[in-house]
Parts: C-alpha cells; sequence; structure tokens
C-alpha cells in the first residue's frame, strides 16, 4: 500500500489574485482542492510542508490526505506547484481530489531477484535495467512496494518485458505496450590498443667552418697518422 501523507491546512473564504497575495503576505501558499464533480475547496498550505514534500522528490505520484481545519480530510494527489520567478519559492499548490475508485498514477521502483544464479550473468552478461522504475495506474489501497523481475533463468540476449513482471497487484501500465524493462546484454571486451612506434629521423652532419661540409674524419685520422717527410 502507497504512503499516505498528512497534510494541515487552513481553510481560505476568497478567490482571486488579490486574495491569493493577501495569503502570502500573511507567510502562507494559497492551495486548491478541485475535481471529483465537486466545488473546489480554497485552503492556505504552511510553505515549510511544502517545500517538505517538493524537497522528497516524486510528490506527483504520493497519496495525501489534506486535513482541513473545521471540515474534512480529503485524499488528493498533488498535480501543480506555480514558484516565484526570482526566489524560486512556491506561490500556489493545485492538489486533485481523488473520487472513489479512482486509480492514481505512480511509479514504483523495481527490485531485481536472481541474479546470483543467473546464467546469462555468471557467463558474464550484464543486466541492462533499462527502466529503474515504472509509472502504472494502481488503486490508491493496493499500489505495489516494488515490482519484482526474476533473472534466475536469464541467458545472455534475453529480455524481459512488463508482461514477465511479478505481482503487479492490479497495476495497469500508462504505456499502451508490452515494453521493455531489461536485457541481458553480452561481456563489453575493450580492445586493445596498439601503438608503433615511428623511426627516430636520421642525424644530419655537422657543417664545418669551411661553409660547405666538415672535413672527413677518416681522412684526418689517416693524415695524422702518416710519417713526417724528411726534408
Amino acid at each position: 500500500m502507497v504512503q499516505t501523507i498528512r497534510i494541515e491546512a487552513a481553510a481560505r473564504e476568497r478567490a482571486g489574485k488579490g486574495a491569493a497575495r493577501a495569503t502570502r503576505r500573511g507567510g502562507s501558499v494559497p492551495a486548491v482542492i478541485y475535481g471529483a464533480k465537486q466545488e473546489a475547496t480554497l485552503l492556505a498550505l504552511d510553505p515549510r510542508d511544502v517545500m517538505k514534500e517538493l524537497h522528497k522528490g516524486g510528490w506527483q505520484s504520493h497519496l495525501y490526505e489534506v486535513a482541513v481545519a473545521g471540515g474534512p480530510t480529503e485524499r488528493c494527489l498533488m498535480r501543480d506547484v506555480q514558484f516565484h520567478p526570482v526566489s524560486d519559492q512556491p506561490i500556489h499548490v493545485d492538489f486533485q481530489r481523488l473520487a472513489a475508485g479512482q486509480k492514481i498514477r505512480v511509479r514504483v521502483p523495481v527490485l531485481l531477484l536472481g541474479e546470483d544464479v543467473s546464467p546469462g550473468i555468471k557467463a558474464g552478461g550484464v543486466a541492462n535495467l533499462v527502466r529503474r522504475d515504472l509509472e502504472v495506474l494502481a488503486d490508491p489501497d493496493n499500489v505495489p512496494e516494488r515490482f519484482e523481475v526474476d533473472l534466475s533463468a536469464a541467458e545472455i540476449g534475453d529480455t524481459i518485458r512488463w508482461s514477465a513482471v511479478k505481482d503487479q497487484q492490479g497495476a495497469v501500465p500508462t504505456l499502451d505496450r508490452d515494453f521493455v524493462v531489461l536485457t541481458v546484454a553480452p561481456p563489453t571486451v575493450a580492445e586493445a590498443e596498439v601503438v608503433i612506434a615511428a623511426p627516430a629521423p636520421a642525424a644530419e652532419p655537422a657543417k664545418g667552418k669551411g661553409g660547405k661540409g666538415a672535413a672527413k674524419p677518416a681522412a684526418s685520422a689517416a693524415a695524422a697518422k702518416a710519417p713526417a717527410k724528411k726534408k
């Protein structure tokens, strides 16, 4: 079952931009609950409560019980938050009221099972999780905590789709097809790089003082060894 988060709220009597600005000047965030063929309920929220939910992430998939002071508690989804263009603080929140029997859109994480015995994984394959969580429509009172994917018989090259997911608990995917959840990819082999060193350039002969070239070393050595002529 999905976690239900309770938010305390105060009622607002007037609608309109002027009333909303007055609510903000009073240190609260104006909000509204609409839907289920009922009249809209105007609210004022503590900005700290709003920011706490935004920092959690995934707030559009959470189920809320908004307790209005002096009024009923309403089951809602937080559908939209408007922010100040400069301060980036929330300035308005829209809640959608849940009607009886209405399903909610949520994201459910995927849990992998049997990786330690999977033939494909043992052979060096890699579990490529295409979708780490799955977006589904579910009954608010029967939302799965996770979707389990069994890899105990998966081979390299296998593809696991939505239809193979265990314990769907009546959830319906928002994608209208049997989409891919995971593949077992073959091992990646890195190609060895072969570096061929370029030959070193031949050294140029040193030039002598004569300008056109240096004296040959062999000739110079022979001249030094020859005996001096007698006069």
